[in-house]
């Protein structure tokens, strides 16, 4: 068997694995704090993301914090190295990264299941994904957490490209917490652009993880932005980049 049709057969499987994981997806509010203006009762919110050592697309930092809400103050981290072992095939980015983040949250669920997130903002996309079925699904179908999509950069697909009109939308975000939608080919809105911060005009791209709604997902997003990117992902990435400039400077992370 060639190269090739090893990796198709493995897109294949993988496919198989989403449209399955796909029918579990939950895409409105399910919790009692959702629904509440100021989310009352939500008292914790986790973030997760890797980082990469540079150069090296298979050794990365694995990590989940928990912040505060809505203090957004760090009550929880959990940093690890892990070797990821799925290849990288476009569109299948959560089979090479969902495991270790879910451990990371199984591990904390054993040790100190007072401090379990209520949700989790994962860097990455949601719904907004070739299939519908992003990072953020797959880590919220299998943790059963709610989950938010939030991505720095647009994904473009099922007819969303940084067109004129793209671009013209995002200009005319006049301040922190104006959005617009993104429709897909078919009609359907499959994410919204935010304007985080009124400082920061590059927008971040949220799109339902698992268990919230859309509207919900982009208040509680904008709710958590000191800066562009919300705190409990930021503070993953300076924590994971941290780490990785500790304890591998040489490779220069």
């Amino acid at each position: 068997m060639s190269v090739l049709s090893a990796d198709e057969e493995l897109v294949k499987q993988w496919e198989s694995e989403q449209a399955t994981l796909r029918k579990q997806l939950v895409e409105e509010d399910t919790e009692d704090w959702q629904r509440s203006p100021e989310f009352s009762g939500l008292q914790r919110i986790g973030g997760v993301d890797l980082s990469f050592i540079k150069g090296d697309d298979v050794n990365a930092c694995a990590q989940l914090v928990v912040l505060s809400y809505p203090d957004l103050e760090v009550l929880y981290e959990d940093t690890k190295m892990v070797t990821l072992t799925a290849p990288y095939i476009a569109g299948f980015l959560a089979f090479r990264e969902t495991p270790y983040l879910l451990e990371a949250l199984q591990r904390l669920e054993k040790s100190q299941p007072g401090l379990l997130p209520q949700v989790v903002l994962v860097d990455g996309n949601g719904l907004f994904h070739y299939r519908e079925f992003g990072l953020a699904c797959h880590l919220g179908v299998l943790s059963e957490l709610p989950c938010v999509g939030v991505a720095k950069n647009l994904l473009q697909v099922h007819g969303v490209t940084k067109s004129e009109e793209h671009q013209s939308q995002i200009a005319a975000l006049q301040k922190g917490g104006d959005c617009f939608p993104l429709t897909a080919s078919s009609g359907k809105i499959l994410g919204k652009a935010l304007r985080s911060s009124d400082r920061s005009t590059k927008p971040v791209y949220v799109s339902v993880g698992h268990k919230i709604s859309l509207d919900t997902a982009v208040r509680l997003t904008y709710s958590c932005c000191r800066y562009r990117v919300p705190e409990p992902i930021r503070q993953a990435d300076i924590r994971s980049r941290e780490y990785l400039r500790v304890h591998f400077p040489s490779e220069d992370a």
